[in-house]
């Protein structure tokens, strides 16, 4: 374990349950087997992206899709988002380098301490304030990045 406190975001999760992208499902499924040991936290947004995505996108049953996110809720520590990550995502989506969810996202991240961001949809080594955002999936197996976070 490297000791950096990291964050998940949800992409993780909806390739955690997504069988139409079976190489991502099993890259997501091994950060999940490893997150809970290392320092990883939860956003209460990404748990609710999730939600919205497995049953929407996957077509996954609401009942299963909660049950999953109630699971993650209790297996990670969570954290919700403050005024001040608002007006932060707000500014940086103003600029357009980022959309304001993923914004938002690194911005409660960030001030819950975390120093990476595992995600697919943020470019790679993105940087907004201490937080670092790093693709996962950047290779045929987990990326460097991904495995130093997760201590493999």
């Amino acid at each position: 374990m490297t000791g950096e406190s990291f964050t998940l975001d949800a992409n993780i999760l909806v390739y955690f349950a997504d069988h139409r992208e079976p190489r991502k499902r099993v890259l997501a499924q091994e950060i999940m087997r490893h997150a809970p040991a290392c320092d990883c936290l939860l956003t209460h947004q990404a748990l609710g992206e999730f939600f919205n995505a497995a049953c929407k996108k996957l077509r996954i049953p609401a009942s299963e899709a909660a049950r999953s996110v109630r699971d993650w809720a209790a297996l990670f520590p969570g954290t919700g988002s403050s005024l001040s990550a608002v007006r932060s995502a707000l500014a940086v989506a103003e600029t357009g380098q980022l959309a304001y969810w993923d914004a938002l996202l690194l911005a409660t991240a960030e001030e819950a301490g975390c120093t990476v961001a595992l995600s697919e949809d943020m470019g790679d080594g993105y940087r907004l304030g201490n937080i670092v955002v790093r693709n996962p999936f950047a290779g045929d197996d987990l990326s460097a990045a991904a495995k130093q976070v997760l201590g493999l």
